[in-house]
């Protein structure tokens, strides 16, 4: 049940609270005053979008905020609106939540009945959520929405083998040729930088030798070696420092150059020759000769090729095994299939007689609201097929028929209802559908169309309604606003140039002027609200 709505800064509202009672709660008040702004803030409030044009002028953000009365313990919910950004976060028992979690919790809190809820009631699909809701088998309704899901699954991946398998089977000529290709080659990641750097160091050790042997050759103790040369100048020197000893550290200089360069000659003799395979650079050549054509052919680098032969196995692979799976999701499907039937055998029936029972209940609420004596409600069932093929899966789908007359033949609602017979064959729906639930009914226009006697039909349903369910009615109609148990009156109020919408609790003074504002106004407005709140 809802207890309290705070409204601040939406539209013309700038801070409004209501406390609702049990029973039944009446919203009154001219056209355009501002009612359709308390429904717009329930509806915000319980999962809605809101423009952010809605905020009050001059105000940062709009506000609503609620105080449910639940069987398992009270629920606050507060949801804000910023101007700025059109963001609106949500609170639910003081907790940041979700859009998800206030539509999943929303059931529970309201049942809004308007215009569009009328609309609604036109479509079949909404009529056999309304005979599924009263069939109460929810295990039923929970294993047919899996076996379906499950269909669908299988469905969808056997769609998607055979399209990747039509997809493969025009390429397989070429798959086939490039796995030939490759085989022939048998590439491996990195393998070129690897020949490349080999190559390279083949090419090093004859560089290395060639080196070694022409620095040897300059060094040579022969004639005309530069050791050879070192001697002689050492020997010229040797004189010439007996002569001038000036020259002394010039000869030990040169004795000490002739005997690091003899251990250069030493080392270099030393180090190990090597004399490259032909034969192996050849071969390295050859390699990436073969490797450069395959690359050349299938225009692809070699790591790109080495990746594409495994995708072509695989792709390969799986056109050979493709067969296999379809079999292995045909089996699948026939076991669902299988459940899928037993399940629509016993379901099928039962919506039948759940349908008998639901029209009976239906036809009783009908006879209260004012339809005629004779008026008829029944569902037509026509068999759907599930899946071709399966004459086993039929699903009998309902739609919803109704003779108001007698010797008329039975027609849909759209057919034959007028605005005022889909209101209150909408009210004796949700009278119906909610008599075990603990929502909060909300009436929007459910009086259209509608008048003279009928609406005391009308008042006496949603009186009965109230009797066990919280109800919140807007309404134009004298007759149905002196039967709530707490009034609330929608104005406008215009203050230093601007416009205020205003809801406020009346008492019982207030209460008559209002019934018999509604009433005309006069004394016969007066008369009859007297009247109606004796």
């Amino acid at each position: 049940m809802l207890e309290l709505l705070r409204i601040r800064q939406l539209a013309l509202i700038d801070d409004v609270e209501l406390e609702f009672a049990p029973g039944m709660n009446v919203l009154t008040g001219e056209t355009g005053a501002g009612k359709s702004f308390i429904l717009k803030a329930l509806n915000f409030l319980t999962g809605d979008k809101m423009s952010p044009d809605l905020v009050r002028p001059g105000a940062e953000k709009a506000q609503v905020e609620a105080l449910f009365a639940m069987p398992d313990g009270d629920v606050v919910i507060k949801r804000e609106l910023v101007a700025a950004t059109g963001r609106s976060r949500l609170y639910i028992n003081d907790s940041l939540s979700s859009q998800d979690a206030i539509r999943d919790l929303r059931p529970s809190l309201l049942v809004h009945t308007s215009q569009h809820g009328q609309q609604k009631l036109l479509q079949p699909a909404f009529q056999a959520k309304i005979l599924d809701d009263f069939l109460n088998r929810p295990d039923l309704l929970r294993q047919r929405e899996t076996l379906l899901k499950e269909l669908r699954t299988l469905a969808a991946r056997r769609e998607e083998l055979l399209e990747r398998s039509r997809h493969l089977e025009d390429k397989r000529e070429l798959l086939e040729y490039q796995q030939r290709e490759i085989a022939k080659v048998g590439p491996e990641h990195g393998e070129e930088e690897t020949l490349e750097a080999k190559k390279q160091e083949l090419r090093n050790q004859t560089v290395i030798q060639d080196t070694i042997d022409a620095a040897l050759a300059l060094l040579g103790a022969g004639e005309g070696g530069i050791l050879d040369g070192l001697g002689k100048l050492e020997r010229h020197m040797d004189t010439l420092r007996r002569v001038l000893p000036n020259y002394d550290d010039d000869a030990s200089l040169l004795i000490e150059a002739r005997q690091n360069l003899q251990d250069l000659a030493a080392r270099l003799r030393k180090q190990p020759a090597t004399s490259p395979d032909e034969d192996s650079l050849e071969s390295i050549e050859a390699r990436l000769y073969e490797l450069a054509q395959l690359k050349r052919k299938l225009k692809r680098s070699l790591d790109e090729i080495v990746d594409l032969q495994t995708e072509i196995e695989e792709n390969l692979s799986f056109m050979d095994s493709c067969s296999l799976d379809l079999k292995q999701l045909a089996k699948q499907e026939a076991t669902l299939l299988d459940g899928l039937a037993l399940l629509l055998k016993e379901l099928n029936p039962l919506r039948k007689t759940a349908g008998e029972s639901l029209c009976t209940a239906i036809v009783t609420e009908l006879k209260g609201l004012g339809f005629s004596e004779h008026v008829q409600v029944r569902f037509e069932f026509k068999p759907a097929e599930l899946f071709p093929g399966r004459a086993d899966c039929i699903e009998e789908r309902p739609s919803l028929l109704w003779i108001p007359n007698p010797g008329q033949p039975p027609q849909p609602l759209d057919k034959i209802a007028s605005g005022g017979e889909l209101s209150r064959f909408l009210l004796a729906v949700v009278g119906i559908m909610n008599r075990k639930e603990t929502p909060s009914l909300i009436f929007d226009e459910v009086d259209a169309g509608v008048g003279g006697l009928t609406l005391n039909a009308v008042a006496d349903s949603l009186d009965k309604l109230a009797d066990h369910q919280q109800v919140i009615l807007i309404t134009h109609w004298p007759q149905l606003a002196a039967r709530a148990k707490r009034h609330f009156q929608v104005r406008k109020e215009v203050r230093e140039g601007n416009t205020y919408t205003l809801c406020q609790a009346l008492d019982d003074g207030a209460i008559w002027e209002e019934i018999s504002r509604m009433a005309g106004g006069g004394e016969q407005g007066q008369a009859m609200a007297r009247e109606l709140l004796a």
